[in-house]
């Protein structure tokens, strides 16, 4: 009876006049010794049931998100022509990397109260709910503006290509330092500035190889980990010691 009931409720329930249907270059990243970066490429098309509305204005907005993860902001003062670290705030969760690209100026295809809802823009997707420091803003605009040069941060205005209103596509550029973990891809289409449809999917970012074994094995046994490292730098600096005896023969 009860899933009749569902059932029923879901049947009832009016069509989406617009949907996503979504693509992705890659379904996973793979962090090796040499990683340098990489590239996802988000394409995908807007399923209609019913002709293109003339009297309102279709948005594309893509993001990608890294896994959430405290952080403390400090702030520097000089006391005694030395500086010293004077405030702090505890960022309660910040992405570890957050990317948003969109088909037009974000002014232009989201609303201000759409954003607070959904939390699309970099400041509303970091939380810091318990900082008691006068001007506790000032961190968060920190943290964005070093991790912007970091390019672990990246807002890319009319960076998705609509075509038709029909057809979308855009890359979003990884940085070598990446954070491992589930990274979240998040599709939405607006109209007039509101989120109409959305669309998520997850791309696995992890260490292989080589590199999978140096995390592993430092977590797992730190002990021998410190080990190897003391014997790789002994034997380096024994080689070029000899190098160098040999040089001067």
């Amino acid at each position: 009876m009860i899933r009749l009931f569902a059932l029923f409720i879901l049947l009832a329930l009016p069509a989406k006049a617009e949907e996503i249907v979504l693509g992705l270059s890659r379904d996973q990243v793979a962090i090796t010794a040499t990683f340098e970066g990489s590239d996802i490429l988000v394409f995908g098309a807007i399923k209609r049931e019913a002709p293109i509305p003339d009297e309102s204005d279709l948005g594309v907005i893509v993001t990608v998100m890294g896994p959430n993860e405290p952080v403390i902001v400090r702030r520097k003062d000089k006391r005694l022509g030395i500086w010293v670290n004077t405030d702090e705030v505890e960022v309660d969760a910040a992405p570890s990397f957050y990317a948003v690209a969109t088909s037009a100026p974000m002014r232009e295809v989201l609303k201000d109260v759409e954003d607070l809802r959904y939390g699309i823009t970099i400041p509303r997707v970091i939380r810091s709910v318990g900082a008691v420091v006068e001007d506790s803003a000032s961190f968060t605009r920190a943290l964005i503006r070093i991790r912007a040069g970091e390019e672990l941060y990246q807002v890319l205005e009319g960076a998705v290509d609509l075509e038709q209103e029909t057809l979308f596509r855009t890359a979003i550029s990884l940085p070598a330092n990446l954070t491992e973990g589930e990274y979240e891809a998040h599709i939405f289409l607006t109209r007039d500035g509101k989120v109409i449809d959305e669309y998520i999917t997850y791309i696995p970012v992890r260490k292989v190889g080589l590199e999978r074994w140096l995390y592993n094995l430092a977590h797992d046994n730190a002990f021998l980990y410190g080990l190897m490292s003391l014997a790789i730098a002994i034997a380096a600096g024994w080689g070029a010691s000899a190098a160098f005896s040999l040089l001067r023969r």
